[in-house]
């Protein structure tokens, strides 16, 4: 799967393949999804076992890459489907940058666009995709972060306190959504 290569300031300069970004840690295109139930409690997910990096560790909903061509937001909602068995409306919330190395020689350094959404409903997760997942009220995400680190992705350690300041400055408490 080809990825979309960016600047800093998240204009396209070309495409390459997934794998190549990684060991090269280019700048690239991303998406990462935070899902709310009801109850203001983060829906998490637990990476599978054969995932290419990062894999058995906590972390946010759903993440990926958008396609070259594909609107981020359309490729948000699409893989939200394909690896936790729902759609549910979401919002653009923040974009970032970062860059975490990895043991196995691969780096992400993405620009990665924040969505946020609620739902409910029965979850049907793709088993190539996640091995677990629950929800968790912010406070215990947020120690269970502080008392585990090594637990979840590099990314979602990032973009935590960055999801709870933008819940917080939009006037919504980061326990009911």
């Amino acid at each position: 799967m080809d990825v979309i290569l960016v600047d800093e300031h998240d204009n396209p300069v070309g495409t390459m393949g997934k794998m190549e970004v990684h060991e090269k840690a280019l700048l690239h295109r991303a998406f990462s999804i935070f899902i709310f139930n009801s109850k203001g409690e983060m829906l998490l997910q637990k990476r599978a076992a054969g995932k290419y990096h990062s894999a058995g560790l906590w972390t946010n909903t759903c993440c990926s890459h958008p396609k070259p061509g594909e609107d981020t937001a359309t490729a948000a909602s699409k893989r939200l489907q394909e690896e936790m068995g729902f759609n549910t409306p979401i919002s653009k919330a923040f974009s970032f940058v970062y860059k975490a190395p990895f043991d196995n020689g691969l780096t992400e350094h993405e620009f990665d666009h924040v969505f946020i959404g609620s739902f409910n409903g029965l979850i049907e997760p793709d088993p190539h995709e996640v091995s677990d997942y629950c929800y968790q009220s912010m406070e215990t995400v947020k120690t269970n972060v502080q008392s585990h680190p090594d637990h979840f992705t590099e990314w979602f350690k990032i973009a935590l306190p960055k999801v709870e300041a933008f819940l917080l400055e939009q006037g919504r408490p980061v326990d009911i959504i």
